[in-house]
């Protein structure tokens, strides 16, 4: 396994992070036992990134992940991230000074440890001031809890004004960002991924392989399984479109190309775009983790990479359409632009 620096701290972690979703999960995930054994061979493998939630499984995912790294704590860059809700009352949920000092301090205690290296926000809360936020995180940071910072799920906007009130009250700022991103889910490439690159702010996609349909395992027509993830999740089903089958097709003749499975064509193609750290992938069996270790071997060349590029490239849309228009004339000019 290969590292990356997080963003432009020194904070190293594997290319590829253990998603711990689907750990203690009912219907669709894996047992202790299991993930326990997932663990453990992806630390074999060298990886050193797992990142968890405290909302996966209402903490049940936590306290699997707490057990299953005791013994090799200080190898582990453990991530975790709260603001869903995790109980009934008002203030169970969001990113309020309160909710955030509580659920640390109780991710603490599920997790079995004394600090977690990346704590994240899970999702925008529209009902607390940013700086509120970044001042309850910061002291996190300051109490010797938490040791660097993300969210999950922010539009650009809000990532850089949380870090801008960041900088101008010298707090620790969000050095990581967790979004959707896959061949199937381009849409941070327009303003997050060149902000992140911009400001050296690291990114570890979710749901690089679109919930196993980036896998090949469904074809044209298909019925997702009873008690699959894709059958239980509707946003998944409604991805099983003409176009994205358009996609898969062309990464199974990637793959084929390669000797190698589509899964890990599709997210080896995470881990080889511009600004990505670490994409998050989950394994429910030792043979969905062992088939996600094997996108590490795979270097993509240019021809499959613009073959992928093609096939799944966001539609041209004011204003992003002038502004790579006035790119390619700056590059023809003979200008050095990224």
């Amino acid at each position: 396994m290969r590292y990356r620096k997080l963003g432009k701290t020194g904070l190293k972690v594997s290319r590829l992070c253990l998603g711990a979703m689907t750990f203690g999960a009912p219907k669709w995930g894996c047992d202790e036992a299991t993930s326990q054994e997932i663990v453990d061979r992806f630390v074999d493998a060298g990886g050193n990134f797992i990142d968890t939630a405290d909302v996966y499984s209402m903490g049940v995912s936590e306290e699997i992940t707490g057990r299953a790294i005791k013994s090799k704590r200080q190898e582990i860059i453990l991530a975790t991230k709260c603001s869903a809700a995790m109980g009934k009352l008002p203030n169970d949920l969001g990113t309020s000074r309160k909710h955030i000092l509580d659920a640390v301090d109780a991710s603490l205690r599920r997790l079995g440890t004394d600090y977690i290296d990346l704590y994240q926000v899970h999702g925008y809360d529209p009902t607390t001031p940013l700086d509120e936020t970044i001042v309850a995180l910061n002291d996190c940071v300051r109490a010797g809890k938490v040791r660097y910072i993300g969210c999950s799920n922010y539009s650009a906007w809000h990532l850089a004004k949380a870090n801008a009130i960041a900088k101008e009250n010298g707090l620790a700022r969000f050095d990581c960002l967790q979004p959707q991103y896959s061949l199937i889910c381009r849409e941070i490439e327009r303003e997050h991924i060149p902000l992140c690159r911009d400001e050296g702010i690291g990114t570890i996609p979710w749901s690089p392989l679109a919930g196993g349909i980036l896998t090949g395992k469904f074809t044209r027509g298909d019925t997702p399984a009873d008690g699959t993830r894709t059958a239980l999740a509707p946003r998944l089903q409604g991805l099983l479109t003409d176009e994205v089958f358009d996609i898969v097709d062309v990464v199974k003749s990637v793959a084929k190309r390669f000797d190698k499975t589509t899964g890990q064509v599709a997210l080896a193609w995470a881990v080889s775009q511009p600004g990505v750290t670490s994409p998050i992938f989950g394994a429910r069996t030792i043979e969905q983790l062992e088939d996600n270790l094997g996108a590490e071997d795979i270097e993509l060349d240019q021809e499959s990479l613009s073959l992928l590029d093609e096939v799944s490239a966001l539609p041209p849309t004011y204003p992003y359409e002038q502004q790579a228009d006035a790119r390619a004339r700056a590059r023809a000019a003979g200008y050095d632009i990224d």
